[in-house]
């Protein structure tokens, strides 16, 4: 499969949206309880592992969070506080934990138009009404298609930038923050997948 063309048109976004919407709706009440608690559990999970500083414990998780399922990226991120150093991931995870933990405020260090610096500001503030953390399960919801292993062209800003808004957009359509719509639609993706 190749990455979804650009410019985005306002008929793909619109589809988009819909498709975000779609799963949403599709949410048992379990998993949307699940969800819409997903980033405040992040934040209080930031706090226990920092020793309180939320800000760093957001950073060091997100910083840490590439390709890493969430049970091992939340190891990865304690064991760094536990040990004073991060380990366990690729050099470049590790030094941008490392320059957290070291003072440097995440917004510095990690990219903030991209999935980590976006995970980053949901789990600081689980009710930032613009931050969206776009990963491979949110853009496949809202492309309707699951990607496997293929290359979704996140890296792209633009192509990020596409799936974002379009979790905005189906945000203000539903009246609830877009962080929350990712996180719900994230909950029900992962259990369609098992």
């Amino acid at each position: 499969m190749t990455p979804i063309p650009l410019p985005v048109s306002d008929e793909t976004h619109e589809r988009f949206v819909a498709n975000i919407i779609y799963t949403y709706g599709h949410a048992t009440q379990d998993q949307w309880e699940r969800g819409k608690t997903w980033y405040h559990q992040a934040n209080q999970l930031a706090a226990m592992i920092s020793g309180g500083d939320v800000v760093t414990g957001a950073g060091v998780i997100a910083a840490l969070s590439s390709n890493k399922r969430w049970s091992d990226n939340t190891k990865l991120a304690a064991r760094a506080f536990l040990r004073g150093e991060p380990s366990g991931h690729v050099g470049d995870a590790l030094t941008k934990a490392a320059r957290i933990m070291a003072g440097e405020r995440p917004t510095d260090v990690l990219p903030m138009s991209s999935k980590t610096g976006q995970f980053f500001l949901c789990i600081a503030n689980p009710a930032d009404p613009q931050a969206v953390c776009v990963d491979r399960h949110a853009h496949d919801v809202a492309v309707g298609v699951r990607y496997g292993s293929e290359n979704r062209g996140l890296s792209s800003k633009a192509r990020y930038q596409a799936i974002a808004d379009a979790y905005r957009d189906a945000a203000r359509r539903l009246d609830v923050l877009p962080l929350t719509v990712q996180a719900v639609c994230w909950v029900v993706q992962i259990e369609s997948s098992n």
